[in-house]
């Protein structure tokens, strides 16, 4: 007959001494919050990517106008 093993009980959650702050409580946000949330962050990732097209667009106009060099010689 087996001999049932002893376990020692295990933590849920090990203590943390990492020097890692506690997390803030969570607060729940109410519809309107999450709405307004989410178009602010969209209207940052539209600013982010129209700075990207601008920054592209000025490398092609330069690209453009080195092909109308190599063209005319």
């Amino acid at each position: 007959m087996p001999v049932p093993k002893q376990s020692e009980p295990k933590a849920i959650h090990p203590p943390t001494t990492g020097g890692k702050p506690d997390r803030r409580p969570w607060k729940k946000k109410s519809p309107v919050e999450v709405v307004l949330e989410q178009a602010e962050k969209l209207k940052a990732e539209i600013a982010e990517t129209e700075e990207e097209l601008k920054t592209k667009r000025k490398q092609l106009q330069k690209f453009e106008e080195a092909r109308k060099i190599f063209e005319a010689s």
